[in-house]
């Protein structure tokens, strides 16, 4: 495994509306590299967004889909998805203020 900093594990955040709901439960989704481990992605989160702490990070690998450009075939890249519970006395994640 490559050796991964905390500033390459979150690559973007994932804004959909169900991910909007749970934020009200102080969970927010992001997609992460995919082969950071658990406790990388609570490391980079407690280091990019000052006054966090994170109380449980679950996880879910995503194959890629089957896309289809005529006769020719091919897959998009697998990824890697992130669901990030913060601790009651944390701070709100500022890049989703408002949305």
């Amino acid at each position: 495994m490559a050796a991964i900093q905390y500033y390459d594990v979150i690559l973007k955040p994932i804004v959909t509306e169900k991910s909007m709901n749970a934020m009200a439960e102080k969970k927010y989704t992001f997609q992460v590299h995919t082969e950071a481990t658990k406790s990388q992605i609570k490391e980079a989160v407690e280091k990019m967004f000052e006054g966090t702490k994170v109380k449980r990070v679950n996880t879910m690998n995503l194959d890629g889909k089957t896309r289809r450009r005529g006769m020719t075939v091919g897959k998009t890249a697998k990824t890697k998805k992130a669901i990030v519970t913060l601790t009651e006395d944390s701070k709100e994640i500022e890049i989703f203020q408002g949305l």
